[in-house]
């Protein structure tokens, strides 16, 4: 008798043979394509064949949150303008109030003949992109040379400033931000009109008042805006608040935190400006007195080698055969007669002949002697 099962239920090869079997075809769909891409045809095709399935399983979903947020959007339209008319008379009695401070400004100045200050033009930007550096606070904002982009030019939101160009290319440009540990600022305090110097700190989240004295009268919540003496930012910019104050004995200046003001990395939309100083430059120092006496003391000890310089030079100058100017003798006065020295023979001849000059020499009567 045969219990071989009727063909209708034959089961083929084992089970252990069929997972070796896949096993083995699955590693190597996976090295060649790792390794090859062989399949990325075959997956192109594939999610081109399915995307419409996934759309068509994707509707429900879609339509849920379309209209969640269509409820949301419109109660969210509704807050927004509300704040939008509210700030918007808030900013038209503001400007109101600058252009009354703008129209005396120019009055006073025109009363005590003072020249303005600055010339500000602002270019709008987009950031694109941030930096691959990750230790530092830069983006890149789609402007550059071409659009009239300088580097060094301060940039600013509607909050306050947010950094400054740093580098330029033909149709993008480099922001380093305000919190990058390589940037700095010139600020003063708007309660005391203190000025001082802001830097980033390495974190990036916060900023570093520096050289500010124990004594100096700098309190928390105080507002630190832009001193303009610097030449690249305009007066006035907002920049940062401070935070937290720490004054400490040993130590000659106070270490002041703060925050800033603008958000430096949720902006998105930036205006770049163009400061033109036209404050007249620093005029030149004039040397002290006692490096007007050093000079005149060295000047004074290269004289002798001057003339001596001098000398060698009319001697070069001077014609062949002819003594230079220096070595020629100087004419003997009128009035003065210098004797000649004798020589040895003449000293000799006249030693020979004094004793007979002194024999044929008669004797002189003395006065009173008997001849």
């Amino acid at each position: 008798m045969e219990y071989s099962p009727p063909p209708l239920f034959k089961q083929g090869p084992s089970a252990l043979a069929r997972l070796v079997f896949f096993v083995v075809l699955a590693l190597a769909l996976l090295i060649s394509d790792a390794r090859f891409k062989t399949l990325e045809i075959v997956r192109g095709v594939l999610g081109a064949g399915l995307y419409p399935l996934q759309r068509a399983a994707l509707v429900p979903r879609d339509v849920f949150m379309g209209a969640a947020d269509l409820a949301v959007t419109s109660a969210t339209l509704r807050s927004e303008n509300d704040k939008l008319r509210t700030k918007d008379l808030q900013l038209s009695q503001q400007a109101n109030t600058a252009a009354e401070l703008a129209a005396e400004n120019a009055h006073l100045r025109a009363l005590l003949q003072l020249s303005q200050r600055s010339a500000t033009e602002s270019l709008p930007a987009e950031i694109q992109y941030d930096t691959r550096d990750p230790f530092t606070q830069k983006v890149v904002i789609g402007r550059g040379a071409q659009q009239g982009i300088q580097n060094g030019s301060p940039v600013v939101n509607e909050d306050g400033v947010i950094g400054q160009v740093t580098r330029v290319f033909p149709l993008q440009a480099e922001v380093t931000l305000l919190t990058d540990k390589d940037q700095a600022v010139p600020v003063q305090i708007v309660r005391t009109g203190l000025r001082s110097v802001i830097y980033g700190t390495p974190k990036g989240d916060t900023l570093d008042l520096r050289f500010v004295p124990i004594s100096a009268d700098v309190q928390t919540g105080d507002e630190l805006v832009t001193s303009g003496l610097d030449g690249t930012y305009p007066p006035g910019l907002p920049v940062a608040k401070v935070v937290r104050v720490d004054k400490q004995a040993d130590t000659a200046f106070a270490r002041v935190i703060c925050l800033p003001i603008a958000p430096v990395r949720g902006a998105r939309q930036l205006l770049v400006l163009h400061y033109l100083n036209n404050v007249p430059p620093r005029p030149a120092e004039e040397p002290d007195a006692a490096t007007v006496a050093k000079d005149a003391k060295a000047k004074k000890g290269n004289k002798p080698a001057d003339s001596k310089a001098a000398a060698d030079k009319s001697a070069a100058a001077a014609k062949p055969g002819e003594k230079p100017a220096a070595d020629k003798p100087a004419p003997a006065r009128s009035s003065e007669k210098t004797p000649a020295k004798p020589t040895a023979a003449e000293k000799k001849s006249a030693t020979e002949k004094k004793p007979a000059a002194d024999r044929n020499a008669k004797p002189q009567a003395t006065p009173g002697a008997q001849p």
